[in-house]
């Protein structure tokens, strides 16, 4: 037997991955045709083998480790994560701390808000509820971890949360940053401010103009309204990016040579599906597993997409589906407006004489994590099928 050209090795994985052609789409009329043939082009191989994306640990290993922690951090990078994802709140005393919640009570044994408390014995003395027990560590611990020569090649996203006061974060972060040797090649370009909110551009852009500006989110349809002009990537909640308008998205931004991201990804099947879209990097709880899904994905990626994702993976989750989707993009929006004391729109023309209220009462211990999917809505969904 002749042996099998590339063209037909291509040929043949084309013909295996070509989804079912369901014609709902044109029938219902809910997308335009842009948005329907990027669907479509999203289902093809770009190439035998693509560009496997960077591993970065979502609040570090944190399945292996406390999240947020220094331990959390140093594993992530051992399991060969070339990036870290993690959060900042500022304490009373205007210490920069890396921690999730506005709240300390849900992961460690302290209790209320972090802007209430100083760290300098308080939150210094405080140890996560997870074992191995560990300290939250600070901004400038964290830079220190970064700055090992060892650690010089990972990036670092830094997920800004609505309630921080925009200038007063940004000052505290330029004085770090600034105090280590060689910051404008050696650290500066390895920090990647996550922001979800647009009130916090003008100050990045003012205090922090060297540090990368990414939108974090799950709607492109905010993200090229707010955010597509200052910002150079988008980290978005992968089930937004499933359908119709994620897949446009995804090309918009390839066009515009805009690195897009994806969180939190933990199933093997939606590491290999964010792949196949060409996505700069996984944020992953899993590092270790991501590592293995990469390898076998670089050995063999046609074999193992065929093994690991299924043909109507579009259809395998209700969170890919659009009523869940519009939901939690709903809810999204008004819990960042609410944190952040200011809608979207006041917030982008805020030069413009817009005011930043106090953020509504929602910011106490029981306060939902941005990055946490709500539960599922009890009304039945409408396959996303019938928007692509």
């Amino acid at each position: 037997m002749a042996p099998k050209t590339m063209e037909h090795v291509r040929s043949t994985a084309e013909r295996r991955l070509r989804p079912l052609r369901l014609p709902s789409a044109r029938i219902m009329g809910h997308v335009n045709n842009t948005s329907y043939d990027a669907v479509l082009e999203s289902f093809r191989l770009r190439g035998v083998a693509p560009d496997m994306p960077e591993c970065w640990g979502h609040r570090g290993a944190s399945v292996a480790f406390p999240e947020n922690t220094i331990a959390s951090f140093e594993r992530a990078i051992r399991d060969g994560s070339e990036g870290l994802e993690s959060d900042v709140h500022i304490t009373a005393d205007d210490v920069i701390i890396m921690f999730h919640d506005a709240a300390l009570g849900r992961t460690t044994d302290g209790k209320g808000l972090i802007k209430n408390q100083n760290w300098d014995g308080n939150i210094e003395n405080i140890r996560t509820l997870k074992q191995p027990f560990q300290q939250i560590p600070t901004f400038r611990q964290a830079c220190d971890l970064l700055m090992r020569p060892e650690n010089q090649h990972v990036k670092f996203n830094i997920d800004i949360k609505p309630d921080n006061q925009p200038e007063r974060l940004f000052k505290l972060m330029k004085e770090i940053v600034e105090s280590y040797p060689d910051f404008e090649s050696k650290l500066a370009p390895r920090l990647i401010l996550g922001l979800w909110h647009p009130i916090f551009l003008d100050a990045a852009l003012k205090f922090v103009p060297a540090l990368r500006r990414v939108h974090i989110g799950g709607s492109p349809m905010a993200a090229r309204t707010y955010f597509w002009n200052h910002c150079d990537g988008f980290s978005m909640w992968f089930p937004s990016l499933v359908g119709a308008d994620g897949q446009a998205f995804l090309q918009e931004a390839r066009e515009a040579k805009k690195d897009v991201f994806v969180w939190t990804v933990n199933r093997r099947d939606e590491m290999i599906e964010a792949t196949r879209w060409g996505v700069k990097a996984i944020l992953t709880d899993k590092t270790d597993m991501f590592q293995e899904v990469r390898k076998d994905m670089a050995s063999d990626y046609i074999s193992t997409r065929s093994e690991q994702v299924g043909l109507f993976f579009r259809w395998a989750s209700w969170k890919y589906y659009m009523f869940p989707i519009f939901f939690y993009q709903t809810l999204w929006i008004s819990q960042i407006e609410g944190r952040a004391g200011i809608s979207f729109k006041d917030g982008r023309s805020k030069e413009d004489g817009a005011t930043r209220t106090s953020p509504v009462s929602i910011l106490d211990e029981k306060t939902m994590p941005l990055d946490d999917a709500p539960a599922a809505p009890p009304i039945a969904p409408t396959p996303i099928s019938a928007t692509a």
